[in-house]
């Protein structure tokens, strides 16, 4: 099966880009990586009027350190992050991520934003990038807002992203020297989408603890302080098993060998952040 008849734009500006989404309103779809997008076409789960090519869009491959964040373009390639062509301010948290998902192919095309739009449960970013506290900066014609990661995704492959907005960049927050990371991921074989994700960051200079459970077929279960899982202390050593299991029943996970396996990942991110 083939994609249906489409138009095609590639603007050279951003205000073209978005005079173009403004036109097009539910009938346009943006391309960037097309990893999500491109199978989507061919299997005609979508069938847009208008592609918007946004790949000539330098504003979208920027990246650079503001203060005490790096910002990413939403362009920015997983192999950027991976092969180091980015500045990291995650004591290499990013970079590990990067290099687990999928396959050198969909890495060099793939992008961290078109990840992050798509809000595919299993996928790396959307689990990632809420642990490390990230935001998305969202662009519209008449100005731009930021949200966190976990607020601008709202459930399994959907965000807050308006028919005329475009996901322009994504703010993480530098970690300090001392920070602790730890990230697991189970899957079937290489290359597939997780199973079950679990991330974990102890930033104890800047008084974050922040716990994360994906994969769960919605929206990550976002913990800003995780301190619920570790018995009230910020102790790694101290992760109750129990606590996480009681999580995510509490958002309907209701099959017990479920629960095990995502408990599992997080135990294991928790025990890598602790070096153990």
């Amino acid at each position: 099966m083939k994609p249906v008849n489409f138009a095609y734009q590639r603007p050279r500006h951003f205000g073209e880009a978005m005079g173009l989404l403004a036109d097009g309103g539910a009938h346009a779809k943006v391309l960037a990586g097309g990893q999500s997008l491109g199978p989507m076409l061919n299997l005609r789960l979508v069938q847009p009027e208008l592609i918007v090519d946004i790949t000539a869009l330098d504003e979208l491959k920027r990246a650079e350190k503001l203060g005490d964040h790096l910002v990413l373009g939403a362009c920015v390639t997983h192999a950027d992050i991976e092969d180091g062509r980015v500045p990291d301010v995650t004591n290499g948290a990013m970079p590990e991520v990067a290099a687990g998902i999928a396959y050198r192919a969909v890495r060099n095309r793939g992008t961290i934003g078109g990840s992050l739009i798509n809000a595919d449960p299993s996928a790396d970013w959307v689990s990632a990038l809420s642990a490390l506290g990230a935001e998305a900066i969202v662009r519209r014609a008449d100005g731009a807002r930021t949200l966190a990661v976990e607020d601008f995704v709202t459930g399994a492959l959907e965000t807050v992203l308006g028919a005329n907005e475009l996901l322009e960049a994504i703010r993480v927050p530098a970690q300090s020297a001392s920070a602790q990371w730890g990230y697991y991921k189970v899957c079937r074989k290489t290359g597939e989408y997780a199973q079950a994700i679990g991330a974990v960051l102890l930033d104890r200079p800047r008084n974050v603890f922040r716990a994360v459970i994906g994969a769960t077929e919605r929206k990550p279960l976002v913990l800003a302080d995780a301190r619920a899982l570790f018995g009230g202390s910020d102790d790694l050593a101290q992760f109750d098993r129990g606590a996480a299991d009681a999580m995510l029943q509490s958002i309907g996970m209701t099959d017990a060998l479920d629960r095990q396996i995502h408990t599992v990942a997080l135990a294991r991110a928790v025990r890598q952040a602790a070096g153990a």
